[in-house]
């Protein structure tokens, strides 16, 4: 039973991985004695993210791959496999909102620009779907394996502001039911692909629209402390025991779940 949540050994595959939240679960599901393939766009924040890694006793590689092309996706699994045989886990962080597709305070819908809206629904919803058929496909043939994607608070109900992060993100969750039945009725019970739907945690992409900059809260924050039961932000670290827990045993028969990591947002009527 001390083994349930194990997962050491495991062979994990994090897109965004050079970003806060990737760091994050790298960094925790390499603590746990995961092997870690780190794959970010960017050479500098790849770099920064193995060194880290390692210099803390993990097992850790580094590719440059781009969550929207099919052709970089499959080459990077392709080389995961060569290199350590298998992929266990799939963590789909690459993704966010972008400062064009985010409204101003006195803008409308229609003030947003359509290339913004096509930039951060493609970014978010196919930037998670093409890693799941990549990588997706590994699993397939050795008929084990998860996958976690990440949802939204943007997905529950509407929060002003953010329309085209909110539908990507809500696409990301029937796409997200839809491979886990996928797998499952086709590849076997070992295949697992579920979500965890974070909270509101500040970090470099809501600062502004959270924080004033004399470090005061906004408006928004207020509202949204509001309707958390808990009253506060969440830490980003607090995401990494949902992830963990999703790709080890004692999750054996969830799938197809978006698990809320929320301090209540979700479930507050905010009365």
């Amino acid at each position: 039973m001390e083994n349930m949540f194990s997962v050491a050994g495991k062979v994990a595959v994090i897109t965004g991985a050079g970003g806060v939240l990737g760091g994050s679960i790298a960094k925790s599901l390499s603590k746990a004695g995961a092997k870690i393939a780190v794959l970010d766009i960017r050479q500098e924040n790849l770099d920064q993210r193995v060194s880290e890694l390692k210099a803390a006793g993990g097992d850790a590689i580094g590719f440059i791959c781009n969550v929207l092309d099919m052709n970089s996706l499959k080459s990077t699994a392709e080389k995961i496999v060569a290199e350590w045989k298998k992929i266990d886990i799939l963590v789909n962080c690459a993704g966010g909102n972008i400062p064009g597709a985010t409204l101003a305070p006195e803008q409308t819908v229609f003030d947003m620009k359509i290339e913004d809206w096509e930039k951060v629904t493609n970014l978010n919803q196919n930037g998670t779907v093409y890693p799941c058929l990549a990588f997706g496909e590994i699993m397939a043939k050795q008929k084990t394996g998860n996958i976690i994607n990440i949802s939204s608070m943007a997905t529950y109900s509407a929060l002003t502001r953010v329309p085209g992060y909110s539908v990507a993100k809500t696409g990301i969750n029937i796409f997200t039911k839809w491979l886990a039945t996928e797998m499952a009725l086709k590849f076997g019970d070992h295949i697992h692909v579920n979500a965890i739907a974070p909270g509101f945690f500040i970090g470099d992409q809501n600062r502004a629209v959270l924080i004033n900059p004399d470090g005061s809260l906004t408006d928004r924050s207020k509202k949204v402390l509001a309707k958390t039961p808990m009253g506060r932000f969440g830490d980003i670290s607090e995401l990494n025991g949902a992830v963990q827990f999703l790709c080890s045993d004692a999750a054996s028969f969830i799938t197809g779940a978006i698990l809320p990591v929320d301090g209540g947002f979700s479930a507050y009527s905010g009365v």
